[in-house]
């Protein structure tokens, strides 16, 4: 069964990721779903997703996986970076 989680960054402001939704089945296509639409950047992780999906909405990444998602985050801001220069 397919599944998906979403987490939300603020430099600055935010002390580590925080995860705003996951879901699986439904749930989960719902979450690809609107992150398409708003360009949000995808990236498949099983084993990530597996992790996070244990964490409480709303609640901080856990210090062991600050490197998976941190090399998560440079994924996107690369993503996001090729797309303005076009």
């Amino acid at each position: 069964m397919k599944k998906a989680v979403a987490l939300k960054y603020q430099a600055g402001k935010d002390k580590a990721p925080k995860l705003t939704a996951k879901g699986s089945g439904i749930v989960a296509e719902k979450i690809i779903e609107i992150a398409k639409e708003h360009n949000i950047p995808i990236k498949n992780d099983p084993d990530l997703i597996e992790v996070l999906s244990k964490i409480d909405i709303n609640e901080e990444i856990p210090p062991n996986v600050y490197v998976a998602v941190a090399e998560l985050l440079a994924f996107a801001y690369s993503v996001n970076r090729k797309k303005k220069s076009q």
